[in-house]
């Protein structure tokens, strides 16, 4: 029991930032945790995967690049860029943690879903040393990009969570639209693994020496299609269910950018076949992943509700009461 009230004492003077600054900071991650997965197609479609030999290491015994007889400087500030850019997103999620727990009203779902993206983004760091220490073997990097994925999921819910209420979830469809919603994340679930298969499979190791998997790509990116094809039916379904239960405009705001995302990104999947496996549409596919995760993220939070966000207290202007308004005030003198 001390050791909890020493921990609330610590975490008790924690500054306020705000509903509006803690919506900014949940943003912020959302894009970076987006970003990072495409940042990290860069590096595969590069051959940089190894421009940066060792962990936390750059090289044994430089945390930089150096000037390598067998690397060019060019691979290794693209691989040393990335780990930057994952010291900036860890920052971020710890800023997003010290924000939920500096919230007044305090919020402990908001709190969770924080801690659980400070985690995983950790958890993600210790995934791409082990990935380089085991010199991109193709299980690691996709273990590598379905992590990023479920950072991305997590994103969207927490910042979500920041614009509604902290009430038990109260269903705005009738259940068995969550149920086909839920089975269709789970074929997306599905789909995005398979597509780690098929790039598995692939040109694009990350390393011209690293072994590929050893399985028929002709097969896999058919599966992978199958899958595709498969999602796109179970959207069509759900237009149709929409259509008869008269679903709120929100849900239907959600479909349509899901629907469109999934139709952009099969269509790069398809010319991506076609034309051999280009870099820059690796790249771009990558970034259709992350989309579609997002929008699909997106419309499952628009099938229920958890009441408005409690108005949050301002620390900095204490003469202020809520105006009614979600997370507004007005001056009370």
């Amino acid at each position: 029991m001390p050791q909890r009230d020493a921990s609330s004492r610590v975490t008790d003077r924690l500054p306020n930032v705000g509903s509006r600054v803690m919506r900014l900071l949940f943003l912020i991650n959302l894009i970076c945790q987006t970003v990072i997965a495409v940042t990290g197609s860069v590096v595969r479609v590069t051959g940089s995967g190894l421009g940066c030999d060792a962990w936390p290491e750059c090289h044994p015994g430089s945390m930089v690049p150096v000037a390598h007889p067998e690397m060019d400087a060019i691979t290794q500030w693209i691989e040393f860029g990335n780990r930057l850019l994952s010291v900036g997103i860890g920052a971020v999620a710890l800023l997003c943690l010290l924000g939920a727990l500096g919230l007044r009203p305090r919020r402990p779902r908001v709190v969770r879903l924080a801690a659980i993206t400070l985690a995983g983004t950790l958890l993600q760091a210790l995934i791409g040393g082990i990935t380089v220490w085991m010199d991109l073997t193709w299980w690691t990097v996709a273990t590598h990009l379905l992590v990023s994925m479920c950072l991305v999921w997590t994103a969207v819910i927490m910042l979500r969570s920041a614009n509604e209420g902290d009430r038990e979830p109260r269903r705005l469809v009738p259940a068995a639209i969550q149920h086909l919603a839920g089975v269709a994340t789970g074929v997306l679930a599905a789909l995005i693994i398979m597509g780690t298969l098929v790039t598995a499979a692939g040109p694009h190791a990350g390393d011209p020496n690293t072994p590929r998997l050893d399985l028929p790509i002709d097969v896999l990116a058919q599966v992978h299609a199958e899958l595709l094809f498969l999602f796109l039916g179970m959207l069509i379904a759900l237009a149709f269910i929409f259509r008869a239960v008269e679903a709120p405009a929100r849900a239907w705001r959600g479909y349509w950018w899901l629907l469109g995302v999934v139709l952009a990104q099969g269509a790069i999947g398809m010319v991506q076949y076609w034309t051999g496996v280009p870099e820059v549409l690796v790249t771009l596919h990558v970034l259709g992943a992350a989309l579609v995760v997002v929008a699909c993220a997106w419309l499952w939070t628009t099938l229920r509700d958890r009441g408005p966000a409690p108005a949050a207290f301002d620390a900095a202007r204490p003469n202020r009461k809520p105006t009614g308004r979600r997370g507004e005030f007005a001056s009370t003198g």
